[in-house]
């Protein structure tokens, strides 16, 4: 029961927090909102404060005097709570793949440590013309988006011309890679999932 108990301290917290926050934006006083409500000025003080768990009468009451509705006030209550990997522009983890030596850069932009990976998203960046490439193959399918740049892009016996905003999605385990830079600097984003292994 004691579960319940601490959801419960939340839900109080929760109720407090958004009641205070609605009456300093409506610029109201402790001292208002007992004198609007009708309820005391210390049972506003102890609901905001989270010292009390509140009927829902009297949380209708305070609710009226402070211009908020029920509904806005549960809102985000039960939201859940998130918290996605955000990377940075340029702060991706920098890994060393085939292709590093010929000056690419490999910089994968999430990491999960632990556990199976299903998905890896790269952003490369070629700038030399000159480039020979590797072909690459491995497991799962893969998806590339041109942001910048020209290049011809094989894909087993296909070849594929790609300027910024054109994207493929193929099998990775046919080999494949840049044929021919055509236009430097070329960034490419390369999403590689494994979901199917």
């Amino acid at each position: 029961m004691t579960n319940t108990k601490g959801h419960q301290f939340d839900l109080d917290q929760y109720i407090g927090m958004k009641v205070k926050k609605a009456r300093l934006d409506e610029g109201l006083k402790l001292v208002d909102v007992a004198r609007i409500s009708g309820i005391s000025q210390g049972m506003v003080s102890k609901i905001e404060n989270a010292q009390v768990s509140t009927s829902l009468e009297t949380l209708n009451k305070l609710c009226s005097a402070i211009g908020l509705s029920i509904s806005k006030l549960f809102n985000d209550f039960d939201r859940p709570e998130g918290g996605a990997q955000f990377t940075k522009a340029g702060s991706g983890l920098e890994v060393v793949r085939r292709g590093t030596e010929k000056g690419h850069t490999y910089q994968l932009l999430t990491y999960k440590r632990g556990g199976k990976t299903s998905f890896e998203p790269f952003m490369i960046t070629m700038d030399d013309l000159s480039e020979v490439f590797p072909t690459f193959s491995h497991p799962g399918e893969e998806f590339i988006y041109l942001v910048s740049g020209k290049l011809v892009y094989r894909h087993g016996n296909h070849l594929y011309e790609m300027e910024a905003g054109d994207s493929l999605t193929f099998d990775a385990e046919i080999p494949h890679g840049p044929e021919k830079l055509v236009e430097v600097p070329i960034q490419l984003l390369s999403i590689i999932n494994y979901a199917d292994e």
